[in-house]
């Protein structure tokens, strides 16, 4: 870690109260345990404020600043050369989200900003013109798939879980992560389906909770039913709700992690002859939005069920999803 770094506001923004004069000389002065405090500092830059994911991507885009040659405080010149030399080589929203780290290391230090500088922003803006920022989306597991793939799936316990898991996360338009972390005490039964509560979501660091409804369906396809039949097959009454199933049956006590999400989305689409590349856990999800925006769901009822807080942040969803309704081609060929 560069010596740079080793300052006493290093201290400060991990949310500690800025140090006295003079309790800033003891901090200088001992060299070893300032350069641990460092370490956990800008890895984790304002420890406590962001989620843990967050924090993993802002210590891995500090690695490779640093790797390359970079120190903080940079200069924008170093900055604007340091994204210049990786162009075309990673994505621009990689190249972007670099940029925005470096930003907030040094805003969080206290240090002047050389991303705002003219040089950097035109570094970035000639990236967006040169390479584009569109990014590879994972696609949308459309409904008409996915009763495609519940079709396919048996009745042993690991296919009881992968139904439930897939109807849950789909009725419930639910990020992987908010998937897995469901416990059987989020969950409540009413008369119209299932109350679930989101203890705790990307969007919710402070864990306010939001309760979502999931309701009965008017099909084969219920995820109700689903659900009841996982818990009940899996004997659960506490603790997580999805959990990992082994090649015998047998049922873990600790939970899924969200990449086993993706994995079992990619082995269940694989089974029905689409590509498993282009899915992953948020094709869930993406899936949700875009064939309800399909068949006409308000955004408003969309955001509802999924947590955007903006018609901005569905529009690619909705966009997509509306792209044959009332389609002027249709009207005359």
């Amino acid at each position: 870690m560069p010596d740079s770094l080793l300052t006493p506001d290093t201290v400060y923004i991990q949310g500690l109260k800025k140090p006295s004069v003079k309790a800033q000389s003891a901090i200088v002065a001992s060299g070893v345990q300032m350069i641990a405090t460092a370490k956990v500092t800008v890895a984790d830059l304002v420890a406590g404020s962001v989620s843990a994911a967050t924090r993993t991507a802002h210590a891995s885009d500090l690695r490779h600043f640093t790797a390359w040659g970079g120190s903080i405080p940079a200069t924008p010149a170093t900055i604007a050369e340091y994204l210049a030399d990786h162009a075309g080589e990673l994505s621009v929203s990689t190249l972007i989200r670099r940029a925005g780290t470096l930003s907030k290391a040094h805003a969080a230090l206290g240090l002047p900003n050389p991303c705002q500088a003219q040089i950097v922003r035109s570094t970035l803006q000639g990236l967006r013109r040169r390479y584009g920022v569109a990014g590879k989306q994972a696609r949308a597991l459309v409904i008409e798939d996915l009763f495609r793939v519940l079709d396919g799936i048996g009745e042993d316990k690991k296919g009881l879980r992968d139904r439930a898991l897939l109807l849950i996360g789909f009725a419930g338009g639910f990020r992987r992560s908010e998937l897995v972390g469901l416990d059987a005490a989020d969950i409540e039964g009413v008369k119209q389906g299932v109350v679930v509560l989101l203890r705790r979501s990307k969007v919710d660091q402070q864990g306010a909770g939001r309760k979502i409804g999931i309701p009965h369906g008017r099909t084969r396809y219920c995820p109700v039913s689903a659900l009841g039949s996982w818990i009940e097959a899996a004997g659960i009454s506490d603790g997580p709700i999805f959990r990992p199933v082994d090649r015998h049956g047998h049922i873990a006590s600790g939970r899924l992690s969200g990449d086993a999400v993706s994995d079992i989305v990619k082995e269940r689409v694989a089974a029905i002859g689409l590509d498993p590349a282009s899915y992953s856990g948020h094709s869930l999800r993406s899936g949700f939005a875009t064939s309800a925006a399909r068949v006409g769901v308000s955004t408003l009822k969309i955001r509802a069920q999924t947590g955007h807080t903006t018609d901005a942040m569905l529009a690619r969803y909705v966009r997509d999803g509306e792209l044959f309704v009332g389609n002027a081609a249709g009207a005359m060929l």
